[in-house]
């Protein structure tokens, strides 16, 4: 592959990813109200109106013009540098540089299916395809990409696997974030995960390119190439084996870091897409409430203070009273003898 060649893929997906993004920011928050139709202002008897009722919804397209013009060109890129390292392989005798390569090609080729396809549905009229069908075209292409890591094991001793394993993870958000998008496909959360997920397949080919083919490499490991698209990683000791690895687990932690890091910065700036408009108006403040349920506890307490009060006057003018009449009743009892 080479550092050029790792270095413009991640930087293409790196972009693509970026777009992606951005563009699931700028639609419609989900559960904002959507304007009425017009309609609606016909009458309910009229033809018109009841075929309009009856037709669905058209989807917007899933992929923007500029994602699929991009994902063209480096579909293509990556055909014609796959086939290069298919003739190299050829030439040195490698039967597993030209297996793998094989493999490259059926991935390059799905993207470049995808790309077409879905540049046919936005830009000609005359000719359109289901969007279903390129959406699955991009899940297949993803899959593909999920297997040619998986199944990558040149030398099962090598420090290169555990950079593959590490792209498992943003291939299968990519993987995942397609098959939601298939069942929701109005939702935007699925699009911005899978932008994430290119963002994150961008940065770690870059640091693959570093790591294979510059001094950033693990001390005391070596690149093998037997062919163009066939290398290996092997190192001289069992440590050293051990800290190469740690070191890629480690990279990839910094780059899911500096990902988190950069998304919330770019959230807290674009957030304000999300916001509702509606009508706060009809709102009061949280400080009027809270003191106007203070004024009405105090009034409460003060109106039970007084009520105790009363009731406490009239017991003793009562207990007074039964006092004076048992007196007078007395008095007047003695006066009698």
């Amino acid at each position: 592959m080479g550092l050029f060649s790792l270095s413009f893929a991640g930087g293409s997906l790196l972009l693509i990813g970026a777009w992606e993004s951005f563009i699931s920011t700028s639609r419609n928050p989900i559960g904002a109200p959507s304007p009425s139709p017009i309609n609606k202002i016909t009458s309910t008897n009229s033809p018109r109106t009841i075929l309009s009722s009856s037709i669905p919804a058209i989807r917007n397209p899933s992929f923007s013009t500029v994602t699929l013009i991009s994902t063209t060109s480096l579909s293509l890129l990556l055909f014609f540098n796959s086939l290069l390292s298919l003739l190299d392989a050829l030439n040195s005798n490698d039967k597993i540089g030209s297996t793998l390569q094989l493999q490259v090609l059926a991935t390059a080729a799905l993207l470049l299916m995808f790309s077409v396809l879905g540049l046919l549905n936005n830009l000609s009229k005359s000719v359109s395809f289901p969007y279903l069908l390129v959406d699955l075209i991009a899940l297949f292409a993803f899959v593909e990409e999920f297997l040619l890591f998986y199944l990558q094991r040149k030398d099962p001793s090598g420090i290169e696997n555990r950079y593959y394993d590490l792209m498992l993870i943003p291939v299968a958000m990519c993987v995942f974030s397609t098959l939601i998008e298939l069942k929701s496909p109005q939702s935007n959360m699925p699009r911005l995960a899978r932008g994430v997920g290119l963002i994150l397949q961008g940065t770690w080919f870059v640091q693959m390119g570093l790591s294979f083919y510059t001094n950033l490499m693990a001390h005391n490991c070596t690149l093998y190439e037997k062919s163009r698209g066939n290398f290996t990683i092997k190192c001289k000791e069992h440590m050293d084996y051990h800290r190469g690895r740690a070191i890629a687990v480690l990279l990839f932690n910094c780059h899911l870091a500096f990902l988190v890091a950069v998304m919330v910065g770019v959230y807290s700036v674009v957030g304000k897409r999300f916001v509702y408009q509606g009508d706060y108006l009809q709102y009061r403040p949280l400080g009027a409430e809270m003191q106007t349920m203070d004024r009405q506890a105090q009034f409460s307490l003060a109106s039970d203070d007084d009520d105790d009060g009363i009731t406490e006057l009239k017991e003793e003018e009562n207990a007074s009273r039964l006092k004076n009449g048992v007196s007078q009743g007395v008095n007047g009892h003695n006066s009698g003898h």
